[in-house]
């Protein structure tokens, strides 16, 4: 489909962090896509190791000043936008104070899981959506990577369903090897809720394993792609289970064609 509108939510993009096969994804993916006719918008956490001076970050002042609210709490929600100049593409940076500054992803130097990681995502994926909301941007296709990405399907599918920019969005999203052995906040079930989220939907959360969050992801999801060599095997079973359209593991060399076939199939089913 020409001129078709793709939302990447990724976790990691080369080369803001250290080299890992979802950021290449995060970095080769958008650029393929928009190279093959589809119009792209791209965003990745400003995590505190990202290195603003260098990769020339800076605030767009005209989507910042929103707050959202979790677990009582406001945040500020402020976006950044650098862009990569050999892919003509733009990133944009979804930054908060709280949750964003210090120097490292979801684990201190001491290798101790981040307490808040339950609502650095959450914040993440609410961020990405109400931004979009404000660029008025309306995605024919949204493609998430990684766990902390997980929650975007079911605010999509729940709360903004009825928004005229996302009712008819198709989401996908993509397995990888990015498992951890700690469960999230007690409370996360609780933090999530927000408009149009029934107790149902957050059965999985209710014991908020890194399974049980990928498990909701797939729910909330139209399509599945597995977007590393090996996986969680409960999870990619679930995901079998589920007999949403699936795309298995691509190599390199094949799998930007192959995402762009797959994207087109599903664009066709919703026409």
């Amino acid at each position: 489909m020409k001129n078709a509108r793709v939302l990447f939510i990724t976790q990691e993009i080369t080369p803001y962090l250290s080299e890992s096969h979802m950021g290449l994804v995060g970095r080769h993916l958008p650029q393929g896509i928009q190279e093959r006719g589809k119009e792209i918008r791209t965003f990745m956490p400003r995590f505190g190791n990202i290195n603003e001076r260098r990769n020339q970050l800076h605030e767009v002042i005209r989507l910042s000043g929103m707050n959202l609210i979790i677990d009582d709490t406001d945040h500020p929600l402020i976006i950044k936008v650098a862009s990569i100049q050999q892919a003509r593409m733009q990133i944009y940076f979804i930054d908060n104070e709280d949750y964003f500054q210090r120097k490292a992803k979801i684990r201190d130097k001491n290798g101790k899981f981040f307490e808040d990681n339950d609502e650095r995502a959450i914040f993440y994926s609410r961020g990405v959506i109400e931004t979009v909301k404000k660029l008025g941007w309306a995605p024919d296709l949204i493609h998430c990577h990684g766990w902390m990405t997980s929650l975007a399907p079911l605010y999509l599918k729940t709360t903004y369903k009825d928004n005229p920019l996302f009712s008819d969005s198709k989401i996908v999203f993509s397995l990888y090897d990015d498992e951890f052995e700690e469960t999230l906040h007690k409370d996360f079930s609780k933090k999530i809720k927000y408009e149009n989220i029934t107790n149902k939907d957050l059965e999985h959360y209710k014991n908020p394993t890194y399974v049980n969050i990928v498990k909701a992801g797939i729910d909330y999801s139209d399509a599945v792609i597995q977007g590393s060599e090996k996986v969680n095997e409960e999870v990619k079973k679930y995901a079998a289970a589920s007999k949403k359209p699936f795309l298995d593991y691509q190599p390199e060399e094949k799998y930007i064609d192959a995402y762009n076939e797959f994207y087109d199939k599903l664009l066709e089913d919703k026409e």
